[in-house]
């Protein structure tokens, strides 16, 4: 397998990652498609990009702090 179809198939399954994290693993595929088109739009200087950026980075803290309260459980 070539280094490109390594991080083509490592990006697919990070993303992927992403939909579920979202909750939307049982979102029609055109629904998300279009929300990720629409996403996409949204300048990055923009108040509206910072608030969902903002957004997904307290997902990813509070996954951080679950994953690390279920580490100290095992202890």
């Amino acid at each position: 397998m070539t280094n490109y179809r390594k991080r083509e198939t490592r990006d697919k399954i990070i993303f992927g990652g992403l939909i579920i994290k979202a909750g939307l693993r049982k979102a029609d595929r055109a629904f998300l498609l279009g929300a990720l088109i629409e996403a996409s739009r949204i300048p990055s200087d923009t108040a509206q990009y910072h608030h969902l950026r903002e957004i997904g980075m307290e997902a990813f803290r509070t996954d951080a702090r679950m994953t690390n309260s279920e580490s100290k459980d095992l202890t």
